[in-house]
């Protein structure tokens, strides 16, 4: 368990002016490399089992690989389940996660809304903060109706009072997976509509491909969580296939390789974000002489 609670982390960025980066690992050298990045840029970070690694590890087994890596590492850090299903937020409960996404943003609203004011109140009694999204993040692509996936901002409002979420996911222009064209500006006064309205920090998922100076207006804005994976991925994707380039190499240095421009681009994200230093501890103070 992080000595700081995932509700701390995000207020602390709310109050810092600066939002902290949630990675998904893939295996146990995408892991090592979110939790060396975090150590080398300082800064706080939440570590997501997603939807990739569920189906191929089950949940159980993928928290287990994350909790070691974590526990060997001594960075102090939340596992975060990262768009769980309804079954899987209370087995997450059960195995230990420190916070949890329940995604029910598929279901009408006001089923989204019952489904997901029972799962805040479980998990509240056991201290463990919510994340819900309202709206819908598309996958990339060079044709999409924006107006139909946006978070509405009256539904965001009633979503967050009748719920009690800790954190919101949004939909104000982000998307999932890196497109080939310019992507579309983020929304960033519907943004700052949910903001007034929520009183809570809100996150965006898809920020791989986003314009740096576009993280930094949506985290002006009310944005203190930015969700990324896609950039990070071809990262790890380019150190195996600049080793097996060279030749029939083993695989171990080449995913030794793809750890090391992981660390790289993971630090880069938490420079875009602002969040690298953030958790640099202050020195303790000298004894009176």
């Amino acid at each position: 368990m992080s000595a700081v609670t995932p509700r701390e982390i995000v207020l602390a960025a709310q109050a810092g002016g600066y939002a902290v980066g949630a990675f998904n690992m893939h295996n146990p050298e995408t892991t090592q490399a979110l939790i060396q990045a975090a150590q080398l840029a300082e800064a706080p970070v939440f570590l997501q089992i997603g939807r990739a690694i569920v189906p191929h590890l089950g949940l159980a087994e993928a928290y287990r690989m994350v909790r070691h890596e974590l526990d060997r590492s001594g960075l102090q850090a939340p596992i975060h389940l990262d768009h769980g299903t309804y079954d899987e937020v209370f087995e997450a409960i059960r195995l230990g996660f420190d916070s949890i996404m329940f995604d029910g943003s598929h279901m009408p609203f006001e089923e989204n809304v019952a489904a997901t004011k029972h799962v805040v109140t479980v998990a509240h009694s056991f201290g463990i903060p919510v994340e819900a999204e309202l709206g819908s993040i598309p996958d990339a692509s060079d044709s999409i109706d924006w107006e139909s996936h946006y978070t509405k901002v009256d539904e965001a409002d009633r979503f967050v009072a009748e719920t009690g979420v800790d954190f919101l996911a949004i939909s104000a222009g982000v998307m999932h997976g890196v497109p080939d064209l310019e992507p579309k500006p983020l929304a960033i006064e519907l943004i700052e509509r949910i903001r007034d309205v929520t009183n809570v920090p809100l996150v965006l998922h898809g920020a791989s491909g986003v314009p740096a100076d576009e993280l930094r207006q949506a985290t002006a804005a009310g944005v203190h969580k930015f969700n990324a994976d896609t950039d990070l991925r071809h990262a790890f994707r380019r150190g195996l296939e600049q080793v097996f380039a060279q030749g029939d190499r083993q695989l171990e240095e080449a995913m030794a390789e793809g750890r090391r421009q992981m660390i790289e681009a993971t630090m880069e994200k938490m420079r875009e974000f602002g969040a690298a230093g953030r958790a640099r501890r202050p020195a303790p103070e000298m004894a009176a002489v």
